[in-house]
């Protein structure tokens, strides 16, 4: 994964779960608060700040 978060659809996997925006490797880390996103089930969602379009590629982890 780059650091580029003005793409609109970024690639995400299990190890970025609990999935939140902007993710800490974002070159504007701190462009907007921190906000979780509920992607484990559908495997998609979208920042309600930015507008990035999150894809969950592979599975997400089981919960302990």
């Amino acid at each position: 994964m780059s650091g580029d978060n003005t793409k609109r659809v970024i690639e995400v996997d299990a190890s970025n779960l609990p999935l939140h925006c902007p993710l800490p490797e974002h070159n504007a880390w701190n462009a907007h608060p921190r906000v979780f996103l509920p992607i484990e089930k559908t495997g998609e969602a979208v920042c309600p700040y930015c507008g990035t379009h999150y894809k969950l590629i592979g599975e997400a982890r089981p919960s302990h």
